[in-house]
């Protein structure tokens, strides 16, 4: 068999709505990050907030998240998938003009509120991805995911950096603001041309869309009875990681230019060495979670964590330039093996509703992991934030280690 039959081979599922997705991906993850790379000086700085202000629209955008997860799942399995992640992702693409045109932080905050309410389709899109991947490809397909947005993401920065150098911080801010708007719809009418990946003979009623969200709780409760305890879990070590992790992650480039005084150009240039090196990493990493397993990944993406965090927060310019790629390493490894591992364990009728719960319990925890890390900032130590997710390292490689196990079958 020759080399370009395997390749083709290799990666045939590429193909249909996993195709479809992954070209909307490339439009939304590369100019995300463009306005990411100085967002919390943008608020900072021009529109009047502190670093308890960032946490407060980071707490405030999870909870709106958070909100919208149960519904989310309970709708998608109920109703299909296409239809909420076709008409949501234009929802989010318009919410970024109160970012583009913001006058003070009170505007960010609803523009962030409205964008993760018409997230509602994350369940969906989960679901549809999972739907669309064979068992024996998932952890090359995760990775894929990884390695697209990685790919797509790594000149944001850079850019980033040279509209920052010619127009300053709030006119390279407004102008990536409106490219966010401008890429966004391109990627809403790219989704419109997804296929639906469950049979369903429900058709969406709007007037019973309100009275979904009781029956969505219920049912999403209900739905561990049905699948394996190792996914609850699972769950429960990734809600630790994130709780813990979202403490800091508002304040990256705050540290960075003002505690550990980088220069606001050199921070795009240690985004961009994270990206390249989570290019480099993806198939790999996809490789060795399909071939090895997906605990194996996963503990040692946690040990990882530890010598990235305190590199970042005892670092200089050297220290972030090992840190920031190591970080991406770990979340390569997390992202991709927890991924993999809950769809083997979870049938595809129960996937919107097991997402939908977890996603809801996550994106709380991550609010309140944000307002608290963003207390700590402010008033007790900038280094807190990012030193406390060290703490619970272990309890998370110990409920993994013990409590997690693979299944003997993957789910198809």
């Amino acid at each position: 068999m020759g080399t370009i039959t395997k390749i083709k081979e290799e990666f045939s599922f590429i193909r249909g709505n996993f195709l479809i997705l992954v070209l909307s991906w490339i439009l939304m993850d590369f100019v995300n990050e463009m306005p990411g790379t100085y967002y919390g000086l943008f608020v900072k700085k021009v529109l009047g907030g502190d670093e308890f202000i960032l946490g407060l629209i980071m707490f405030a955008s999870f909870i709106a998240l958070a909100s919208v997860q149960f519904p989310g799942g309970y709708l998608a399995d109920k109703y299909g998938r296409k239809w909420l992640i076709s008409t949501m992702t234009f929802g989010v693409a318009l919410s970024y003009l109160l970012y583009a045109l913001a006058q003070s932080w009170e505007w960010i905050l609803v523009g962030a509120v409205i964008a993760n309410l018409c997230l509602i389709y994350q369940p969906a899109l989960f679901a549809m991805v999972a739907d669309s991947l064979p068992p024996e490809k998932r952890g090359l397909g995760f990775s894929i995911i990884n390695l697209i947005t990685s790919v797509s993401t790594t000149p944001a920065p850079l850019i980033a950096g040279v509209l920052f150098l010619n127009f300053g911080l709030e006119g390279s801010m407004r102008i990536c603001y409106f490219l966010v708007v401008a890429f966004y719809l391109a990627a809403a009418i790219i989704r419109l041309r997804l296929r639906e990946s469950i049979q369903t003979e429900e058709k969406v009623d709007l007037r019973g869309l309100l009275k979904a969200y009781p029956a969505s709780l219920k049912e999403s409760v209900r739905v561990w009875k049905k699948v394996p305890r190792s996914r609850f879990f699972l769950f429960i070590a990734n809600l630790i990681l994130m709780f813990s992790l979202t403490m800091g992650q508002s304040f990256f480039v705050l540290y960075a230019v003002e505690v550990l005084h980088i220069p606001e150009f050199y921070w795009s240039l240690i985004l961009t060495a994270l990206f390249i090196t989570m290019i480099v990493a993806s198939l790999p990493i996809g490789k060795i979670i399909d071939r090895f397993g997906r605990k194996k990944p996963l503990i040692t993406a946690y040990l990882l964590l530890v010598p990235a965090i305190l590199l970042i927060v005892y670092g200089d310019l050297i220290r972030l330039f090992i840190a920031f790629p190591l970080t991406g390493i770990a979340q390569l490894l997390f992202f991709s093996a927890s991924a993999a591992l809950g769809a083997d364990l979870v049938p595809k009728e129960q996937r919107g509703k097991v997402q939908g719960f977890s996603s809801f319990f996550n994106y709380i925890f991550m609010a309140l992991g944000n307002l608290i890390g963003g207390f700590l900032y402010k008033n007790i130590s900038p280094q807190l934030p990012f030193l406390i997710p060290l703490a619970f390292v272990p309890i998370e490689l110990a409920i993994v280690l013990f409590l997690v196990k693979e299944p003997a079958e993957k789910e198809a």
